[in-house]
């Protein structure tokens, strides 16, 4: 059984500018307070973990991690037949 995108929230404690934010495009940015919130799609664990080696790598103080849910399921095709 293989990983389905999950959607993640990544918090760090300072405030990521336009530079340090290329680091993380699949994500988008949130300035919370000296904080910076980033969501974003990822899709399999070794994506996670690659951007929590980024993080580790660039130094930045890592405080949350959180799975907020899977990625939304594509609804099936409609073959154009109402109930």
């Amino acid at each position: 059984m293989g990983d389905d995108p999950v959607l993640y929230q990544i918090r760090v404690g300072c405030h990521l500018g336009p530079t340090l934010l290329t680091a993380f495009p699949a994500f988008v940015p949130e300035q919370q307070g000296t904080e910076t919130v980033l969501t974003g799609l990822l899709p399999d664990t070794a994506a996670l973990f690659g951007v929590l080696a980024r993080i580790e790598a660039l130094r930045l103080d890592l405080l949350e991690v959180r799975r907020l849910a899977p990625a939304p399921a594509e609804p099936p095709p409609s073959n154009g037949d109402a109930p």
